[in-house]
């Protein structure tokens, strides 16, 4: 763990700080790219990434807030949802992807590289400050966080529903998967296939639809080794719930009969 990477004083700048913010830059790169080979332009590129990174982070803590159903939620340090943050990004984007009267599919397309790397780099920062880790194991990939939000102790584990052995003291510490790098390394692998699919795949919307099928379908997973419980649908978590509609979107992109006009 390196939750912190700088600090003087009281002011401290931490290391998902830093991550988040290189995770915008490096997407914003990929972006820009991607947008030139479509024809889109720099300039664009720019808004979409500003208004990506205003609307996601305002989405994610407006999501953290309505999920802890507490509005001092929105004013803490801490606190940002994935989910939360695409779903605001998605519609601050659209917003700039309207005004610019250019193909809402073809700038998805675009965006869809750059939203994996940028979650591949945030994970890594929920890693060196100790978030958003999964249950407790006891195989050799196992991590433990003493410095964790919060630490990885028996008791922490409990209250996030975690069945853990009763007869273990509250304040030990346990190894738990770090669920963050099993996600930065799916999100790694799928940059590679989306960057790969977006040179050769012409129909609008397939790489977004791809993209929006890979995300789905990993974080459903993920969410089974989560150190977590919030369950919102039967055995589905709220995560998992969304993940399947992210699934079926991403299917429906997918599978759709294009028109001669659009490709």
């Amino acid at each position: 763990m390196f939750p912190t990477l700088l600090k003087f004083g009281s002011f401290e700048i931490t290391t998902f700080g830093f991550m988040m913010f290189l995770g915008f830059l490096v997407a914003g790169i990929v972006l820009g790219r991607q947008f030139r080979q479509s024809g889109l332009g720099d300039d664009l590129a720019s808004s979409v990434v500003l208004a990506g990174a205003v609307g996601g982070i305002l989405g994610a803590k407006i999501y953290y807030a309505i999920l802890y159903r507490s509005l001092d939620a929105l004013w803490s340090r801490g606190g940002l949802v994935w989910y939360g943050g695409f779903i605001g990004g998605f519609l601050a984007v659209t917003w700039v992807i309207r005004r610019a009267r250019v193909s809402w599919l073809r700038a998805a397309d675009g965006v869809a590289p750059a939203l994996a790397i940028g979650y591949a780099l945030g994970r890594i920062g929920c890693f060196l400050v100790g978030d958003d880790y999964g249950r407790p194991t006891e195989s050799w990939v196992g991590v433990a966080f003493p410095k964790g939000l919060p630490p990885t102790t028996a008791d922490s584990l409990r209250g996030f529903g975690v069945a853990v052995d009763p007869t273990i003291p509250g304040d030990v510490l346990l190894r738990v998967h770090p669920t963050q790098l099993y996600e930065a390394g799916a999100s790694l692998i799928f940059f590679g296939l989306l960057v790969a699919m977006a040179s050769r795949v012409k129909v609008p919307g397939r790489v977004f639809g791809m993209f929006l099928l890979l995300a789905g379908v990993e974080r459903f997973l993920v969410e089974i080794l989560r150190a977590k419980d919030d369950r919102f649908l039967g055995p589905l978590t709220v995560a998992q719930v969304i993940s399947v509609l992210l699934v079926l979107g991403g299917g429906w992109l997918l599978a759709r009969k294009v028109k001669v006009e659009e490709s």
